[in-house]
């Protein structure tokens, strides 16, 4: 009998562990609204857009509504000033998005809402673009893994691809060359690290199990994770979902 109960605390004390340490996310089944800023250290018009996308910190409706992110390129860097932020792989996101005709051409800032072109402005007027039938994207956060659902009547017979962001907040940069030469710019959403993994069809839903968190490019105190589902022949999201990361993953 002894060993029966000894058993059972060690299983309560290892699911307790588990709960600390978890974190865990959903989306409802209306799409939440992803904002996809495209922006440079080294581009002089791209500040008010950081800014405007760091503001949206304070927005009601944040990871619920809307998960904004920051995706620096390098293709400014040639004119002084290196990005620390900037990954060659989202000019290249960049890229298929103009080839898909999602996008107009490359440049900064450029705004994506939805995987859609967004230009007009004031940007926090979000246009109506977000289903009610979008599905619901969970996920799990421990000892550095994640594990993904997405539950959607809409995707049957089709690829999907999980992405993954790991955003960071309150970056400073003293700029002391290029477009921005004498300028404190002040980042929040951005994307530190990112990773695509494929989802795998079930009899009922989707899943990716057990995805190592994307290595981060720069280390910051605060730290969200972003997910969206998308399909693999077009970037747009599906559905999406995230928040805080509240322990040391």
């Amino acid at each position: 009998m002894r060993s029966i109960y000894h058993f059972l605390t060690v299983l309560s004390l290892c699911l307790m562990s588990y709960s600390a340490n978890a974190e865990t996310y959903s989306s409802g089944n209306q799409q939440v609204n992803l904002i996809e800023l495209y922006t440079s250290e080294g581009c002089n018009g791209c500040p008010p857009a950081d800014e405007w996308l760091s503001s949206l910190e304070q927005k009601a409706g944040l990871w619920s509504e809307f998960i904004p992110l920051a995706f620096h390129v390098d293709y400014w860097d040639y004119i002084g000033w290196t990005d620390r932020f900037a990954d060659n792989r989202f000019n290249q996101r960049q890229y298929s998005y103009v080839d898909t005709k999602n996008l107009s051409s490359v440049y900064t800032p450029g705004m994506l809402l939805n995987g859609q072109e967004w230009r007009k402005r004031p940007w926090d007027k979000f246009p109506n673009q977000n289903q009610d039938n979008a599905g619901t994207l969970s996920i799990d956060v421990n000892n550095n893994q994640l594990n993904a659902n997405y539950q959607s009547s809409m995707t049957k017979n089709q690829s999907l691809v999980l992405n993954i962001a790991l955003l960071g907040f309150d970056l400073e940069s003293n700029i002391d060359s290029g477009e921005n030469h004498g300028k404190t710019l002040n980042h929040n959403f951005v994307v530190l690290g990112y990773k695509t993994v494929a989802m795998q069809p079930t009899r009922t839903d989707f899943e990716s199990k057990q995805i190592n968190l994307p290595q981060t490019l720069q280390t910051s105190e605060r730290i969200a994770i972003a997910t969206w589902v998308s399909t693999l022949q077009n970037l747009s999201p599906l559905q999406a979902t995230g928040g805080w990361l509240t322990n040391d993953f």
